[in-house]
Parts: C-alpha cells; sequence; structure tokens
C-alpha cells in the first residue's frame, strides 16, 4: 500500500471541492465529510441517509477498533449534506450509495473518485482515501488544536504517532527553534 500526504494546501483543499461539487454532489459529500471527521473510509462509506439527515452530530462504532465515535457536524458538513439530500432527493440507504443503490461505493471507487480529483487539480503527492483522515488531522494540528486531543480524536497509541501520521517531520518541528528567536 502506498504511503499517501494530507492535503496541506487550503487552495487545493478549495480546488478539490469546486471540481467535485462540479463533477458529482455524492464525491463532493465524501470529500468534505472525511475532511472535517477524520473518519477512517471503511466507517465513511458504511453511513446512512438515517446517520446524518437532520442530525447534529454522527454517532457510530469503528469498524477498525471497534470503539465508539460521537462527534458533532460543523456547518460546513451540514451544508453538504443538506444540498446532496436536496439535490438528489435520496431519502434512505447509504449516503454514499452506489450506482445499484443498495451497496455503499467500494472502497476503490472512493480511491479512485480522491484520486483522480486530486490529479486533475495538480496535486503532485500521493493521495488516497486515507488522505481525507490525515487532512483532518493535520489542519486541525495547523490551527493549534493540541497534538494530544488529535491523538485522541484520531485513536492514536501516542502523540509521535498522530505527527508522523499527519506528516508533521522533524525538520518542521525544528524550525519553531529557528523562526522563533525571542
Amino acid at each position: 500500500m502506498e504511503l499517501v500526504e494530507p492535503i496541506r494546501s487550503k487552495k487545493q483543499i478549495d480546488a478539490l471541492k469546486k471540481y467535485l461539487r462540479g463533477q458529482n454532489i455524492r464525491d463532493y459529500l465524501l470529500f468534505v465529510l472525511g475532511i472535517n471527521s477524520g473518519l477512517r473510509i471503511s466507517d465513511l462509506l458504511t453511513l446512512t441517509v438515517e446517520d446524518v439527515q437532520g442530525q447534529e452530530r454522527i454517532s457510530l462504532r469503528e469498524k477498525k477498533t471497534g470503539k465508539a465515535k460521537d462527534f458533532p457536524l460543523s456547518d460546513t458538513c451540514k451544508k453538504a449534506i443538506h444540498d446532496y439530500l436536496k439535490t438528489t432527493g435520496v431519502k434512505d440507504g447509504y449516503l454514499f450509495a452506489s450506482r445499484k443503490g443498495h451497496k455503499p461505493i467500494t472502497r476503490v471507487q472512493a480511491y479512485r473518485i480522491i484520486n483522480e480529483a486530486a490529479q486533475y487539480v495538480g496535486i503532485k503527492e500521493a493521495v488516497g482515501t486515507h488522505t481525507l483522515r490525515k487532512t483532518f488531522g493535520f489542519h486541525a494540528y495547523k490551527n493549534g488544536v493540541d497534538i494530544t486531543r488529535i491523538q485522541k480524536l484520531l485513536n492514536h497509541s501516542a502523540p509521535s504517532v498522530t505527527l508522523a501520521y499527519i506528516g508533521i517531520t522533524k525538520q518542521e518541528l525544528d524550525n519553531v527553534y529557528i523562526m522563533l528567536n525571542l
């Protein structure tokens, strides 16, 4: 499996959102919910309309860890969900349904969606479904959220694991010493 990176640039995130929204509103919602929730793709793909419609929070049991996860939806997520449901008229079933409708899209299809969109907007770094989760963690960190909180949100064993996971390098940490100059 290829190691993927978070999307570090807000400009690239905005370009991806614009592109995906123009292509397929379901795929746009997948991206928006992914980068704003930190959920693994296996948990994203099994969300149902009932899990999100009119909800302030998402509650689920993580497939990988078996742990309960409960978190509020941001305004960006609520708007994307509302727009998707209004545009498509979907009333029930999987949120990210395949064309046949009775199953969610596959991990492979989700990978293709994210990867093709990233290539289209000119992202050169390796991108995949895990990029969504890493992007959530990276931007939380860059916005000043303490690494131990991000560690807890992502269910990592140690802050060092989280730093490596979101792509914070030793050089970036060393730059704090260089730039501070008090």
